[in-house]
């Protein structure tokens, strides 16, 4: 028989939609009328399975797995067809209990059935095991279940941290359950959603009652009070993550996320959020079941659209690391390395300037230390001139800023492709003397000088030849005072070192937790120590030293005293300075430089301008000599880059079809660190000197010292 074309094609969708109903029929038919059944089982209680330890009783000790099959039922609550490939279920009632689990995982090894939905009945019958740490019920060879009523899903039990228990053991005793995050549970965000390199997805933590603080940035390192918080810190994440992977610039479960008025800062307290406890990674995870809003945030440290202090003091100085800023590509100059770090994309580059412009323009600083600036030179077409001349622009004349041009090594400050740099305004200072750069040291080891033992196999080292960035050190003149400042970019925490090498770290974190190279940053930071002792005037270091409050660089700069502690201190060996010879197997440091951390003075330890891995802390730091320490009014890190997430940037490599926008938000990944200085107009000197000796007990121009100035009719300058 003849059909035609149409009637063809009407005949395979009807034969495809037959076979498609028949499919379904026999899924349904599977799943409904699964020949298994419960009825005559002994059934186990979900709490008796999960214990009141961290393994269940039913798997003896140093084995993963029970002996024999359990059966026990209960009502799902959530699906898994990514994260943990199987369902969740509860039981309704519960024991009561404080100490056991009612919920539990239940593994099918891929996607269960359609019609395993929350708020369905389904007993099953597996064994249990502890996978990775996880307790659950594996069905996934046999796959023996049975679907009862739909009854509806289950409300969510408030998470509750009770006194003197870790996040880590409440989390035990929900694991597997459907909690509800409210304001009670005082869950706070900790690392804002960005990648999480142990998963390779996109996610975001928290943690209880406060964003975590890098231990060694308030304590020693491997002092007992560091050991202590690094464990407290380990027990103190929940990681919120979706069951799908995120779509780039998305968060599943927050579908209003936006750079303007939806975004998350680390220290937002989540309300409102509903989910399942899973674990992995060696961490417990929260899988929203609900969507939230901006609403649900709590948000005690909001964003601020200038520093609470940008009109304080008579001078202010900034430091702020521009996160690459590269202008080689787009017409300016070339980079001497060839290299670009920064924007790929024009467009990149213009919102990367605007954004960084925007927060310069807020900060209203008169001087400003920049790292991660292109290093290619001072001219017309150079980055740091794009960059200034993009500011100024913004700006009334008066306000204008030049830089500081650096004359020798063709105007490249050091062998990087990213540079310090030094911004300006001549209407408030003006320079004394030429620039100088001071050069930081290099370690060159050949490969094969050097062996360990490891494991009884004897090893030889790999070559290493590393750099750091040179720092760049002006005097200014204000108000007949010289003030000299140093900027500087000190080895990064990433790659290794040869003492990562030696002492078996190459492939993972010291045990001082103070990061890969740091006997090398020592050995920049005991440079910087000997170039500003003697100096006359007042003296300001200030920069990305790439190590936290407490660890070693910072305590070479400041007040380390070998025969007060018994942490020992030593620059990297095999090093050289200036092409000679410098550290040829390292030194021991018996006193630090006595500069004063400014932001301890002021604030304490417990400070920040950077966020890694959950964990808040200062790589940006000023320090000040005594003289320039008692001018201090007030600092501040201006908290709009470190909290903030990372989507936010310039790159939209990452970030699919995120609006950006051009506020100074996330225009870097360090937050600026502005001091505010007193330097008064005075033309009697004795009385300057009376002034400048009213300070408060932590060495600040403190409020007495302020009355004093406004007494003699002195303002600080807006």
């Amino acid at each position: 028989m003849r059909v035609s074309k149409l009637s063809a094609i009407s005949l395979a969708i009807t034969l495809v939609m037959s076979m498609q109903a028949q499919a379904k029929a026999v899924t349904t038919q599977d799943v409904t009328a699964n020949e298994f059944s419960c009825e005559g089982k002994t059934t186990v209680p979900i709490y008796e399975i999960q214990g009141a330890g961290e393994m269940s009783p039913f798997i003896a000790a140093g084995a993963d797995e029970s002996i024999h099959e359990v059966t026990t039922k209960g009502v799902v609550t959530a699906r898994a067809e990514r994260l943990y490939k199987g369902f969740f279920i509860q039981d309704p009632q519960g024991d009561g209990s404080p100490l056991t689990s009612d919920g539990i995982f239940v593994h099918w090894g891929d996607t269960a059935p359609a019609e395993i939905v929350p708020g369905m009945q389904i007993c099953v019958t597996g064994k249990v095991q502890e996978y990775a740490g996880f307790t659950q019920i594996n069905i996934a060879q046999q796959q023996q279940f049975h679907l009862g009523n739909y009854v509806g899903e289950l409300p969510a039990t408030p998470l509750h941290i009770a006194d003197g228990q870790s996040l880590a053991e409440a989390l035990e005793r929900v694991e597997g359950m459907k909690v509800l995050l409210d304001t009670a549970s005082d869950m706070k965000v900790t690392r804002s959603f960005s990648l999480d390199y142990d998963s390779y997805r996109n996610n975001m933590v928290l943690s209880h009652q406060a964003p975590l603080m890098k231990a060694t940035q308030v304590y020693a390192p491997l002092s007992a009070e560091a050991i202590a918080l690094n464990r407290a810190n380990i027990a103190n994440q929940l990681v919120v993550e979706s069951d799908y992977k995120a779509e780039h610039g998305e968060v599943p479960y927050f579908p209003s996320f936006n750079a303007d008025n939806g975004y998350i800062r680390v220290g937002d307290q989540l309300t409102n959020i509903e989910g399942v406890i899973g674990y992995s990674y060696e961490q417990y995870r929260f899988m929203p079941t609900n969507d939230i809003s901006a609403s649900d945030f709590i948000r005690h440290h909001d964003r601020t659209v200038a520093p609470a202090i940008a009109a304080q003091g008579d001078l202010r100085v900034a430091s702020f690391n521009v996160l690459n800023f590269f202008n080689s590509e787009f017409g300016g100059d070339k980079n001497p390395l060839g290299h670009n770090r920064g924007a790929k994309l024009e467009s990149e580059m213009l919102l990367q300037r605007t954004k960084i412009v925007n927060a310069m323009a807020a900060m209203n600083a008169d001087i400003i230390g920049l790292m991660e600036v292109e290093n290619n030179g001072f001219g017309k077409l150079s980055a740091i001139q794009n960059l200034v001349d993009a500011l100024n622009a913004k700006l009334a004349p008066e306000q204008a800023y030049q830089f500081v041009k650096v004359t020798d090594n063709d105007g490249f400050i050091g062998t990087d492709a990213i540079a310090v740099g030094i911004l300006y305004r001549p209407a408030v200072v003006a320079l004394a003397d030429a620039a100088q750069i001071i050069a930081t040291p290099e370690q060159h080891v050949a490969e094969g000088a050097l062996t360990r033992i490891n494991e009884g196999v004897t090893e030889t080292n790999p070559a290493y030849h590393k750099y750091q960035r040179h720092s760049l050190m002006q005097s200014f003149s204000i108000n007949g005072n010289k003030l000299t400042i140093v900027v500087n970019h000190f080895k990064s925490k990433g790659s290794g070192c040869l003492e990562d090498w030696s002492s078996f770290n190459e492939d993972s974190e010291p045990v001082d937790l103070q990061g890969k190279c740091n006997a090398f940053r020592v050995s920049a930071a005991k440079v910087i120590g000997e170039s500003v002792t003697g100096l006359n005037g007042d003296v300001l270091v200030i920069g990305d030293l790439n190590a936290y409050g407490k660890e070693d660089p910072l305590a070479v700069l400041t007040d380390y005293d070998a025969s007060l502690t018994e942490h020992v201190i030593k620059t990297a060996s095999h090093t050289s300075l200036n092409g000679a010879e410098h550290d040829a197997q390292g030194r021991v440091i018996d006193k630090g430089y006595g500069l004063i951390n400014l932001n301890t003075q002021a604030h304490g330890p417990a400070t920040y301008s950077y966020s890694y891995g959950g964990e808040l802390g200062n790589l940006d730091h000023a320090l000040g000599n005594t003289s320039l320490a008692a001018r201090v009014v007030a600092i501040e890190d201006w908290h709009i880059n470190a909290v903030e997430s990372s989507l936010f940037e310039y790159s939209s490599k990452y970030t699919g079809d995120l609006v950006k926008s051009d506020n100074g938000y996330s225009s870097s990944d360090h937050d600026p660190v502005i001091i505010a200085l007193a330097y008064p107009e005075v033309q009697d000197t004795k009385d300057a000197d009376a002034i400048m000796t009213a300070k408060d007990d932590g060495g600040s121009l403190g409020y007495l010292g302020l009355l004093l100035l406004s007494a003699l009719g002195f303002r600080p300058k807006a």
